[in-house]
């Protein structure tokens, strides 16, 4: 029996190869991963970033679970922003050097209370179930090979009434943008890519990787099939990004 496949941007390729290879590819480019993001996004990232901390329902020392974390934007974001809540955050990524990135940015920023770095799988997390109010995926959601696998462990650590966000490349909604953002994202960022960090393999992949993602309605029906309630979604950007949400109820 042949093993089911999954993308690895337009490539389509066994569920066991893509988690290895996404590893790799992000071991490659750890070190340039911020200017990565800065390229592909313009710079928007920083400020969809920004709006996403600011829409988790937080309270006085919640604790939250930041999967595909990476370098650790969304963690060392929410700790400055609210240090009075004194939040207890857990950054998992699947990549030792992403976390390493993160920590060495946390130690120079001085936000050493309140975090902990672990490497894993977003599909099978090693935490015990109703282990977090809040779980946060940004941007990294797509890299997972099996996205409902993923969706079902983070019903399963969230607390019961505990919050689903997901912040996610996505469809853009509006042609004429639409058009632009194919053209800038197809023919101009891969050779940017091998200009600054020689490594066009990368860019392409990151872009094709948005194509492949679900669309926002798709997502949303697939959050809900992973058991997830109160489903809700909302396009930034005329759909760069969407902002998903829901709760375990």
């Amino acid at each position: 029996m042949k093993e089911p496949l999954t993308d690895f941007g337009f490539e389509h390729i066994p569920f066991s190869e893509k988690t290895e290879r996404v590893k790799d590819l992000f071991s490659k480019v750890a070190y340039r991963y911020d200017l990565m993001n800065d390229l592909m996004s313009l710079g928007l990232h920083r400020c969809w970033k920004k709006s996403f901390i600011h829409r988790l329902p937080l309270q006085p020392e919640s604790r939250i679970l930041d999967v595909a974390g990476g370098t650790g934007d969304i963690a060392l974001q929410l700790q400055k922003a609210y240090p009075h809540l004194r939040l207890e955050i857990s950054v998992c990524d699947l990549t030792p050097s992403m976390l390493e990135e993160g920590r060495d940015k946390a130690i120079n920023q001085g936000l050493l209370k309140g975090l902990d770095w672990f490497c894993g799988n977003a599909e099978q997390l090693p935490w015990p179930d109703d282990s977090f109010d809040i779980y946060t995926v940004a941007f990294g959601m797509r890299n997972i090979a099996d996205k409902p696998q993923a969706l079902k462990e983070a019903w399963r650590v969230l607390k019961p009434g505990g919050w689903f966000f997901c912040l996610e490349f996505s469809q853009v909604t509006i042609a004429p943008l639409a058009k632009l953002y194919d053209a800038y994202s197809f023919r101009i960022l891969p050779k940017v890519g091998q200009w600054v960090s020689n490594n066009q393999e990368a860019y392409q992949y990151l872009v094709e990787s948005i194509r492949q993602f679900p669309n926002q309605q798709q997502w949303q029906q697939d959050i809900q099939q992973a058991g997830f309630q109160q489903v809700s979604f909302e396009n930034w950007s005329g759909g760069i990004v969407a902002l998903h949400w829901a709760q375990k109820a």
